[in-house]
């Protein structure tokens, strides 16, 4: 599935089953909700913490969900992932072209 059918088949689902989108507001609360949940997996995971009894090592679960609403707001807000991410990827590219490589801190 490419960037622009997800954009699409979430618009459909919405349109669908979801009655409308929520507003961009409570969509941007709900994003952070999601984000707070997929930190609380991997604190559990990757840091310190450990799992409650019950929990689940739904990593990938909250990482969808965190998409899910990311493209709930592209959606209503009219960006075009796709086009944006190539964007993001050119300008990390050109900015970014030695930095890393000259990195002391990152080199083995």
């Amino acid at each position: 599935m490419t960037i622009k059918e997800a954009q699409q088949i979430v618009d459909q689902w919405i349109k669908e089953y979801g009655v409308r989108y929520f507003s961009e507001l409570t969509n941007m609360a709900v994003l952070t909700e999601e984000v707070g949940e997929l930190a609380r997996v991997m604190a559990r995971k990757y840091g310190d913490q450990s799992f409650k009894a019950g929990e689940k090592e739904n990593l990938g679960e909250e990482m969808a969900d965190v998409l899910w609403v990311l493209i709930c707001l592209a959606n209503q807000t009219g960006v075009d992932l796709t086009e944006e991410l190539q964007k993001s990827i050119e300008k990390k590219t050109k900015r970014d072209a030695l930095r890393h490589i000259e990195n002391p801190k990152l080199k083995a």
